[in-house]
């Protein structure tokens, strides 16, 4: 039976696809990215304080991830609101930071529970902030946004999706031998064919990579940059998705998501080796130029933990007093590695060179 945009497809094949996926193209393509996740996993471990790259590296995350669905902030309006203490959040920024809070919650709900229906649905309503559950109204379609022309129509009716929302679960905890990157890039075709939710579907299947990366042991931190590829070549992306489902063509899929993650762990690699020696500098730095009384290895460290700090992050980490940490930041200050603004009434102090240092392009790599 031959395929048709304008019907939904609710005869979409369940897991696993009836074809070899273990091509040799494939499976070539599976022991470099493979690789490359077990070197970043290595090095993530050097870090002496991990939260200096959950904060850092997950919201960069968000913001690209959000950017697929042309939700737009700038690193600058999103590392704000995430110190600050201010209601005054463009609804862009709130969003993003809402997609960082459902990978982080996801990721701590692997913990005590697998990957399930219930978690994916907990993830997007987390991203959407309401109760939605999986869609129930019939007329979904995915449209070009040139033309409006349909695309793509999916599965409709609530037991449909959950049945093959099950099948996903089955195939993500069945150790059929297959490997487990091949499956992550069959599992995000079967996730975003099925699009279970009205709206989020996309951000929520990014976020499924991810935990799913950190289930199989593959990563031990959400911290790779997946979406950032997928903005690079988000042409191919949907042209591969649809020719998976019009042509049945898995290798051409499954090579370019080996090749994003090959490629994001390579540049989430470099750019952990290159904050690890930023830190390194800075704390040279502020060595030879703080006073003695000021200076100490967890104050820079904590500067590392997320581009804005302020004088409470000092307060809770026990390294100085109330009165003490803004003399403290002020001194960071006046020796270059600070630099003050005010948002709302509070203080902030942007770490300048790591700002700058997470602001390069992807396409230009730390080394």
């Amino acid at each position: 039976m031959s395929f048709d945009r304008a019907k939904p497809y609710n005869n979409l094949p369940l897991l696993p696809p009836r074809v070899d996926l273990e091509t040799k193209a494939v499976l070539k393509k599976a022991i470099i990215a493979g690789r490359a996740l077990a070197e970043l996993k290595g090095l993530g471990a050097t870090i002496p304080n991990q939260s200096i790259l959950i904060n850092s590296l997950v919201l960069q995350e968000a913001k690209a991830s959000s950017e697929i669905e042309n939700i737009i902030t700038t690193n600058d309006a999103l590392f704000k609101a995430f110190s600050a203490q201010t209601s005054r959040i463009d609804p862009a920024t709130k969003e993003v930071l809402r997609y960082r809070q459902a990978l982080w919650e996801g990721y701590h709900t692997l913990k005590k529970r697998p990957l399930s229906t219930n978690l994916f649905v907990k993830i997007v309503q987390t991203i959407k902030q309401n109760e939605a559950g999986i869609r129930t109204t019939p007329g979904t379609t995915i449209t070009t946004t040139t033309t409006g022309e349909i695309v793509y129509t999916p599965p409709t009716g609530e037991s449909v999706i959950r049945d093959k929302l099950k099948n996903i679960e089955d195939y993500i905890h069945d150790r059929n031998g297959t490997d487990p990157l091949i499956k992550f890039a069959a599992i995000h075709y079967q996730f975003e064919a099925i699009h279970p939710f009205t709206d989020g579907n996309g951000r929520t299947g990014r976020i499924i990579n991810i935990l799913y990366l950190v289930a199989q042991d593959l990563i031990e931190l959400p911290v790779l940059y997946l979406s950032k590829y997928i903005i690079e070549h988000k042409n191919d992306y949907y042209r591969l998705l649809r020719r998976v489902t019009e042509k049945g063509e898995w290798e051409p899929w499954i090579v370019f998501m080996l090749d994003a993650i090959e490629t994001t762990a390579v540049f989430t690699k470099g750019r952990i080796v290159a904050i690890r020696d930023l830190m390194n500098e800075t704390l040279e730095h502020a060595k030879k130029k703080l006073p003695p009384r000021v200076y100490s290895k967890e104050l820079i460290e904590i500067l590392f933990r997320q581009p804005y700090t302020k004088a409470q992050f000092l307060v809770a980490e026990n390294v100085a007093k109330r009165q003490t940490a803004a003399v403290y930041l002020d001194h960071l200050e006046r020796i270059g590695v600070l630099r003050s603004c005010k948002v709302g009434r509070e203080n902030l102090y942007l770490n300048v060179s790591l700002t700058r240092l997470l602001s390069k392009d992807m396409s230009k790599p730390s080394t």
